[in-house]
């Protein structure tokens, strides 16, 4: 066994912060985005911010809890064996209709509903891929999105030969990228009252 040379450290000479006030700061958006801005800008990576997930045997409460912790409306759903099965949002933990019908499924106390029972499974969600959202504005997502309704839409990617799931696009940013008032009717809480808040005609 060979010694190891140790290796000898230098102390940092620490300055005093008399006179430091200020604090720095993200620059600021050069510009508001329009329905003509990249669509790719509203993407939330999650190769720059780790997805939230939840496991499928996790009850709804605790599903509940992360998404609380977390700030977010939507959580991936992962299996016993780390993959991806679908996703659970808010809406479905919050007085949503699929617990009601899993307890009655399962013959289960609401506390024992597990998100395994309510998810939306991934054969049932909608995607888009990279590739085009890199290649189209706010207004084609919004025009491509209208008819489905969705508050997400999940963005894919190849990666080493696999589609993943790179990331998603939220109707609430979008909501907020356009500066479209959540307060006042029609509430563009879905991609369907955004495109009709922004282009002014029902679907």
């Amino acid at each position: 066994m060979t010694s190891r040379t140790p290796r000898f450290y230098d102390t940092l000479p620490l300055a005093s912060l008399d006179g430091v006030s200020g604090i720095a700061q993200p620059p600021a958006a050069s510009h508001k985005l329009t329905l003509d801005s990249p669509a790719v800008r509203l993407l939330t990576d999650f190769t720059a911010q780790r997805a939230q997930t939840i496991l499928t045997s996790n009850t709804t409460d605790q599903a509940l809890n992360v998404m609380k912790q977390a700030g977010v409306r939507l959580l991936m759903v992962i299996g016993p064996d780390g993959r991806f099965t679908g996703v659970v949002n808010a809406r479905e933990l919050v007085g949503g209709r699929k617990i009601t019908i899993a307890m009655q499924q399962h013959d289960v106390p609401r506390e024992e509903v597990t998100v395994d029972m309510i998810q939306t499974p991934r054969a049932q969600l909608h995607s888009l891929s990279l590739e085009q959202l890199e290649n189209a504005r706010v207004g084609d997502l919004v025009e491509t999105l209208k008819a489905f309704g969705d508050q997400h839409v999940l963005i894919t990617a190849v990666d080493d030969g696999k589609t993943i799931i790179r990331g998603l696009v939220s109707a609430s940013d979008i909501s907020r990228a356009l500066g479209i008032d959540l307060e006042h009717p029609p509430e563009a809480r879905s991609f369907a009252a955004i495109c009709q808040v922004i282009l002014g005609h029902d679907l």
